[in-house]
């Protein structure tokens, strides 16, 4: 009777559910139909009236960006050459001429020639404008510019290429290029391994296992692991690399989502390589996504003691759709939490300021999860390391610098006005940096911070107003005063833009494998890497 009782119950609580389930979906069905009808109709109606001609595909683009621009940066439009980008990023695989490639609307830009490529062994260096390719003029070219240098395996391709005032050719055969997710491993002493693991790709695990069995069997009793720099990928690989330190079936990640199959758990599937060795982290403010999965998952876990500047803060995993014509869509699907359930997303892009831009979770209103050995960590705003070295200071003009482009040319320059025997006894001074700012200004380099805007903007409105006489003197002064302001702003940050030239200039020299040796000798983060694993009291004091 009481069986009965409860399927009579039930039954109707199962059939309300599904109804209210099946008029919601129809809902949003016919919502979705009737914007998309309206859409349609417009655009015929556009494209047909206007009264110039129209361009039908630069319409939906902008239409297609305007739509997405209202959700997060991670949710994309990919077009086919977007999609073959997205293959070589995640299979670290491509042909072409094996170097990194800025695209400028009249020339090409040797960005970092990768060692014993085809562009290196032609002879092309960081700092070389290409201006044309084989019978192409690159100001002429229509198309992606970058597509020129693709082509068949063994095939050859001329590019003519200004370098320091002087025009050059050369021939170069392109080749299959490998982009190595670990691009460095190596002891730095008898017993600390070092690991550079640079991109989450289809081989990072693959390359990371092989790193840390390798190092192991030279004597490492102690490993760092270098996230510095590292952007993200493959959430997959990322759970296998905590894999090689935890044991399996140990949860690492939850991803939650409004649709119900995304929801998942990610578990450790294999037999770990080492769960006893002390282990370091490294990351900085560009560690993101599969990054802060391993490092925040690490922390979580108290499996590892986690150094640097606090990570980017990306919580949000995204999937490719698949569209028409070669096209997809990149959606973002989900939010991902780390084994402590913090979910270490740092900007807010569904409440945005007046502004429009995306604001910053505030640190009052973080939320406070426990390890597993009870430590205190919080989400909201990236992995914050458990000892924070060499934090830069984020401002706008350090920004303005980095984007002008103007570190990468000051270091050309110095490459080819200065040699050495060794690259280890490289270490940029004072007078370095002063050359540096004579080099800003000789190149007008200037940026107008959001105070210039509003005051200038304010005094425009005076002078429509007939207000300005009065006020000239006051303005003039408050631009001086905000220009010496400036001025100290960028001596302030002597050590981190002295930090980001050093590592430019040392590529120049000895390529990015020569920049991580130069790293065991100098960088201090490394150095109390080795400070705290050398101390097994150290070491554990940070995980307890």
């Amino acid at each position: 009777m009481k069986t009965l009782l409860k399927k009579r119950i039930i039954i109707p609580v199962l059939a309300g559910i599904i109804l209210f389930s099946t008029a919601s979906f129809k809902n949003d069905f016919f919502e979705i139909a009737k914007q998309i009808e309206i859409f349609t109709t417009l655009f015929k109606e556009l494209n047909m009236n206007y009264v110039d001609e129209t361009n039908p595909g630069d319409l939906i683009d902008t239409a297609i960006k305007n739509m997405l621009a209202d959700l997060d940066p991670y949710t994309n439009f990919m077009n086919e050459q977007d999609v073959e980008a997205a293959r070589i990023n995640n299979t670290g695989d491509y042909t072409g001429i094996g170097a990194r490639i800025k695209t400028l609307k009249d020339k090409l830009v040797v960005v970092e020639p990768y060692k014993d490529y085809p562009a290196d062994k032609a002879g092309l260096k960081a700092g070389d404008e290409i201006i044309q390719v084989g019978t192409v003029l690159v100001s002429d070219y229509e198309g992606i510019a970058g597509d020129l240098l693709k082509g068949a395996p063994d095939s050859a391709v001329e590019v003519t290429y200004t370098r320091q005032g002087s025009t050059k050719k050369a021939s170069i055969k392109r080749a299959e290029v490998e982009i190595k997710a670990v691009p460095h491993f190596s002891m730095v002493n008898d017993k600390t391994g070092y690991i550079v693991l640079s991109s989450f790709n289809r081989k990072a695990y693959a390359e990371t296992n092989y790193a840390l069995r390798d190092l192991k069997a030279q004597g490492a009793e102690r490993m760092i692991l270098d996230l510095r720099g590292n952007p993200g990928g493959l959430l997959n690989e990322a759970i296998k690399i905590v894999n090689l330190f935890v044991p399996k079936g140990q949860l690492i990640a939850t991803t939650k989502s409004k649709v119900k199959k995304y929801n998942r758990s990610y578990i450790t599937p294999n037999e770990p390589i080492d769960t006893d060795i002390p282990l370091v982290i490294l990351i900085d403010g560009s560690s993101a996504s599969a990054s802060e999965i391993v490092s925040g998952a690490l922390q979580d876990l108290d499996r590892a003691v986690i150094l640097g500047s606090r990570s980017f803060g990306k919580g949000l995993v995204q999937r490719p759709k698949q569209l028409t014509y070669g096209t997809q869509v990149k959606i973002t699907i989900s939010r991902y939490y780390t084994p402590s359930g913090r979910c270490i997303q740092s900007l807010d892009y569904w409440n945005r300021n007046e502004k429009g831009e995306a604001v910053r979770v505030k640190q009052e209103n973080y939320n406070a999860f426990k390890t597993r050995n009870g430590r205190q960590v919080f989400d909201g705003g990236g992995v914050l390391p458990d000892e924070i070295i060499g934090a830069p200071k984020n401002t706008t003009i350090t920004k303005a610098i980095v984007n002008s482009d103007l570190i990468f040319d000051y270091a050309t320059s110095y490459y080819y006005n200065h040699s050495f025997d060794d690259i280890n006894t490289l270490k940029l001074t004072d007078k370095d940096f002063s050359n540096f700012k004579s080099f800003l200004k000789s190149n007008d380099f200037s940026f107008e911070t959001d105070t210039e805007k509003a005051l200038l903007k304010a005094f425009e409105i005076s002078k429509k107003e007939e207000l300005n006489d009065n006020i000239a003197k006051d303005y003039n002064t408050l631009i001086t005063n905000l220009n010496a302001s400036k001025a100290i702003v960028l001596n302030e940050n002597k050590d981190f833009l002295l930090k980001l030239l050093t590592e430019d200039i040392v590529k120049r020299y000895v390529y990015r494998e020569g920049l991580y040796e130069y790293y065991k000798v100098h960088d201090p983060t490394i150095k109390k890497s080795l400070e705290i694993l050398n101390s097994s009291t150290t070491y554990e004091g940070y995980l307890k």
